[in-house]
């Protein structure tokens, strides 16, 4: 498929389902590419994620389409990805695919991104309220515009509220003590974050405004408290 511009023919194929490329690079010659399913290596690859609750309408749309799915917001997404691929001539790949694919180093290296002390990757603009939903892989080179690597917004930030908002400090900067949070939310105090959102994330300043609407958060904490 030959277009003028691939990244405006992906963005407008995305914008429906409030969606957008989230940067992307060309695959070198010490890179492990991946290959696509006509066993040719990927050349390029888009990210394709989210800012604030932009998704959630459409999601929730979906849902009430497909009420008794597994794992909902992972097949919405596979749906609606899968379907761009086609549309855009890629061919779309996904985090909680076997064998996994490096999304969390593919996001830093397309975007420019770096690890917040949560361990959550952060953006400048929207803060930890943003997410990678999968990826467009292509047979062809893509031009992507440069991206800014040194605007981390965390090496500005003295005070690490993100670190002292938790109720059980299940964060040191380091390391996430899962179980600590777990215990916590099986608790009836523990409501306060499972139903109003983890403390620790909704601390950061960055991008608070873009901070997902309660019941998008509420979603996505009920899994992670079953575990």
């Amino acid at each position: 498929m030959t277009v003028a511009d691939p990244l405006e023919q992906i963005a407008a194929a995305l914008e429906p389902h409030g969606l957008v490329p989230r940067g992307g690079f060309v695959f070198g010659a010490g890179d492990e590419a991946p290959s696509l399913s006509n066993g040719v290596s990927a050349r390029s690859v888009v990210l394709v994620g989210h800012f604030g609750s932009s998704i959630w309408p459409h999601f929730v749309e979906w849902r009430r389409a497909h009420p008794y799915v597994d794992d909902p917001l992972d097949t919405w997404s596979k749906d609606v990805l899968t379907h761009v691929a086609d549309a855009v001539g890629g061919q779309a790949v996904f985090p909680s695919d076997k064998p996994y694919l490096p999304f969390q180093q593919w996001a830093k290296r397309g975007e420019g991104l770096s690890a917040s002390p949560l361990g959550l990757l952060i953006h400048p603009e929207y803060g930890l309220w943003q997410a990678f939903r999968g990826a467009l892989l292509f047979d062809r080179v893509i031009d992507f515009p440069s991206i800014a690597r040194d605007n981390h917004p965390c090496d500005s930030c003295a005070e690490k509220p993100c670190l002292s908002a938790c109720p059980v400090d299940a964060f040191d900067g380091k390391n996430f003590a899962v179980g600590r949070c777990r215990s916590y939310l099986a608790e009836p105090k523990g409501h306060e974050c499972l139903d109003g959102g983890c403390l620790a994330r909704l601390a950061c300043p960055v991008g608070r405004e873009h901070a997902y609407i309660p019941e998008q958060q509420r979603f996505h904490m009920a899994p992670f408290a079953r575990g």
